[in-house]
């Protein structure tokens, strides 16, 4: 079954690069950044591992924790770990997880039931699906989902931008338009009347009539 906005992120006890991990339990009140790969030692999904990495201490100062997973044992991603440092300069610190009976990569619907039992044998190209990013909230649903081809590098930037508005407008009634960045105006919902966005946002600018607009929220 497919895995939509506000559905609860499938728990499951995996293998990682950092021990043994029980999904919900790893993410406790925080934030998580779930990004998956077709396989060890490709490519794109070598620059993407230290494009994060890069990234981590950004993830960390929004509550978020990252995590990736790949089709292939554990045992490959610490020698895929040395490669990523050395292409792109970042350490790999966060946990990668192992996933060579392709268990949660089913689970999460990024490959088919039917897909068998064992990454042996498999190529990047039957695991193409395996390329998908799920932000998944405290409450542990699923915020963003996301799927990628193999042959377009991530903008994990993106990710980032998309945490900045999901954790503002969990806390405030508002939206963000196209292409918003930290700072810029918000959008206020329709769920707020004139009248309460008087008070709420004193000053704020009617484009349309369903389209209002403030300074973001502190």
């Amino acid at each position: 079954m497919s895995l939509r906005i506000n559905d609860i992120a499938p728990d499951f006890t995996a293998e990682t690069t950092q021990g043994t991990i029980r999904f919900h339990e790893w993410i406790g009140d925080n934030w998580a950044v779930l990004f998956s790969h077709p396989k060890d030692f490709t490519p794109v999904c070598t620059t993407e591992l230290g494009a994060v990495a890069a990234l981590e201490d950004q993830f960390a100062a929004r509550g978020a924790k990252v995590i990736g997973l790949s089709v292939d044992p554990v045992s490959d991603h610490g020698k895929w770990a040395k490669d990523i440092e050395e292409v792109t300069g970042h350490a790999v610190k966060y946990p990668l997880i192992g996933d060579p009976e392709l268990t949660i990569a089913k689970l999460y619907d990024m490959l088919p039931a039917d897909a068998g039992d064992s990454c042996e044998g498999r190529t990047p190209a039957n695991n193409a699906t395996a390329r998908a990013v799920f932000v998944v909230g405290p409450d542990k649903r699923i915020k963003l989902t996301l799927t990628y081809p193999m042959t377009t590098g991530r903008n994990f930037d993106e990710i980032l931008r998309v945490l900045d508005s999901i954790q503002l407008t969990a806390k405030h009634r508002v939206a963000t338009p196209a292409d918003w960045k930290q700072g810029e105006d918000v959008i206020i919902t329709g769920a707020v009347s004139n009248e309460e966005a008087d008070k709420i946002f004193p000053g704020y600018k009617t484009v349309k009539p369903y389209l209002r607009t403030t300074a973001q929220p502190q």
